[in-house]
């Protein structure tokens, strides 16, 4: 990983130790309370598994990308539910392979899907709310759900 590149991934995705703790439930979760450092800022390795989020600014002074964090956070239980990732990058002077496929001009949102395609692409800081609903047309998200209220049954 590229030493200036600054990332920060929320693994919502890993139903691992950290949403087992009995003392916290998934609404409680802070989206910095399941934090992890990728190897590296190739999307492939998220490839049918999570659904990144990549927040870029030119610093991480910048107000829509403090901005957007805090929305991130606030709803931090919609994206694990939703299998979102957040990757930041806030370092244009470093050429990431993050930047080169995804060509940031200053701040920027994109949402990725489980199948690699872009989903969606802002220049302003977007609410939890709005971006699921996004999520929440794709016909891969449909069948999780559905598949989810089947294994329920």
């Amino acid at each position: 990983m590229k030493p200036l590149l600054s990332f920060v991934i929320a693994t919502l995705f890993i139903s691992g130790p950290a949403f087992s703790q009995e003392s916290e439930t998934s609404e409680e979760l802070s989206v910095w309370e399941v934090i992890s450092t990728p190897d590296s800022d190739n999307l492939s390795d998220f490839l049918w598994q999570s659904r990144p989020i990549v927040v870029f600014a030119d610093s991480e002074n910048d107000p829509r990308f403090e901005q957007q964090l805090a929305l991130l956070q606030e709803q931090a239980a919609a994206l694990a539910e939703r299998d979102v990732v957040v990757l930041t990058d806030t370092d244009p002077s470093v050429t990431s392979d993050l930047r080169k496929k995804l060509r940031p001009r200053g701040f920027m949102m994109v949402l990725i899907g489980k199948d690699g395609g872009i989903k969606l692409r802002k220049a302003s800081p977007w609410d939890v709310r709005e971006v699921s609903r996004v999520i929440d047309k794709m016909p891969m998200r449909q069948r999780e759900v559905r598949e989810r209220r089947n294994a329920e049954e």
